[in-house]
């Protein structure tokens, strides 16, 4: 309106119409799509310094990440969940499972990463620690092979049997199955003096040694065939004296206390006491005897010999109870009479003599007499022989008035006392 001073509002100018008359629709606008995301919830990773911030304190924003505007949300009524999202999404809740406090506030300072790597340790041990033998390549068999290819031959004081590989001047070389051959030194190769060794140790010859010192750093060991024959004639000499034998010596040698001998290879000793022919045992040099044995100790290489307990020992072999023996009256007792019967001595005790009322000993027998008695007991291994002359009288005391006639029928009389001595003894 004309003075009012407003202008008329602008009306919208309408495209020309096209020749004909008819309307044109206007252009359309092209549809908009809205983009709406959803944030997702990042895979749980491992807890960092770099990650986890402190409690009370917003983490930091990174410089790849980028920034979103922040829009202040509308507040939500007290203890409920913003609107539209809930607890689950607000906080991924499921990546804390399993996580210690240690781990939410992360590393000490100075330990960085190689704490969370130790922690990882324990669980790849205890799986190499649960695996049992079966799990690995093990073939027993051959490691016990390989175990007997490297055990040592030979130990001290042990009998091997080997093969002469090769002789040298200063002694012999003998293959025992170890490493290196054992080693036999000329001194040691037997009994005796070796003069040439090629000759007594031909190569291929078995041998039968003892192992006298264990093999060295070049895996030899020390052999002896001498020290092998030592113990095999000690243990000859040792089951001699149990048995109770009489050994044939040959005497070698004498000094003022007896004379020496050998015996198996062994260096023997016979006292002059021993002796049946002490006074003059310069003279049995050279001579074979019989002899008994004293004292046999391999440990200190002690044989002491005797010949007077093997001339016992070979006359108890002749000797036997109820037998009639005739001796020589060597000695006086309080106890009874000594009769030498011949290389043995007998004892007559005073109990033994007469049946007879006996005031003095020399009432029936004198030194030097000889007489005749029965064996009554015998004791090789004490040497000792039990005599009797009572048991030839024919009536108690008979020994004291007619002694000649006891004696001169002994032989009778003997074998009426043998049958009394059987009946005593069936009876006992």
């Amino acid at each position: 309106m004309a003075g009012s001073g407003t202008p008329p509002p602008r009306q919208p100018r309408t495209p020309a119409q096209p020749p004909g008359g008819q309307a044109v629709s206007p252009p359309r606008k092209p549809p908009q799509v809205v983009l709406i995301r959803k944030e997702e919830a990042a895979p749980p990773a491992a807890p960092s310094a770099e990650l986890v911030a402190p409690a009370g304190r917003a983490a930091a924003p990174t410089a790849d990440a980028p920034q979103a505007p922040s829009r202040p949300a509308p507040p939500a009524p007290a203890g409920q969940a913003p609107q539209g999202r809930s607890d689950d999404e607000l906080f991924d809740l499921g990546g804390l499972e399993g996580m210690t406090m240690a781990d939410l506030l992360g590393p000490e300072p100075g330990r960085g990463r190689a704490s969370v790597e130790r922690k990882a340790a324990p669980a790849a041990t205890q799986t190499a620690v649960s695996r049992t033998v079966d799990d690995f390549d093990f073939d027993e068999e051959a490691f016990l092979a390989a175990l007997d290819e490297n055990e040592p031959v030979g130990t001290t004081g042990e009998v091997v049997s080997g093969t002469v590989v090769g002789v040298e001047s200063d002694g012999v070389y003998v293959d025992i199955g170890g490493k290196a051959p054992g080693f036999m030194p000329k001194k040691e190769a037997g009994l005796g003096v070796i003069t040439n060794l090629k000759e007594r140790f031909p190569r291929g010859l078995q041998v039968e040694v003892l192992v006298t010192r264990e093999q060295n750093a070049d895996g030899m060991v020390t052999i002896s065939a001498r020290a092998l024959a030592l113990r095999q004639s000690w243990e000859k000499v040792r089951q001699l004296e149990k048995d109770g034998k009489v050994a044939q010596v040959l005497v070698n040698g004498f000094n003022r206390g007896g004379v020496t001998c050998d015996l198996e290879g062994l260096r023997g000793f016979i006292p002059r006491s021993q002796l049946l022919d002490g006074e003059n045992h310069e003279a049995l040099v050279g001579k074979t005897l019989g002899v008994s044995f004293l004292e046999v100790n391999p440990e200190t290489r002690k044989l002491v010999l005797s010949e007077r307990r093997a001339s016992t020992a070979a006359r108890f072999g002749e000797l036997e109870v109820g037998q009639l023996v005739e001796g020589q009256v060597a000695a006086i007792k309080p106890y009874g009479f000594f009769v030498d019967l011949g290389g043995v001595s007998g004892l007559l005790h005073q109990s033994s003599i007469t049946g007879g009322a006996l005031r003095d000993l020399r009432e029936a027998f004198e030194p030097g007499e000889r007489i005749k008695a029965l064996i009554t007991s015998l004791d090789p291994g004490r040497g000792r022989i039990a005599l009797n002359t009572a048991l030839l009288e024919g009536q108690p005391g008979e020994l004291l008035i007619a002694k000649a006639t006891v004696m001169a029928e002994a032989s009778d009389r003997a074998n009426r006392a043998r049958s009394l001595l059987r009946q005593q003894e069936q009876e006992a």
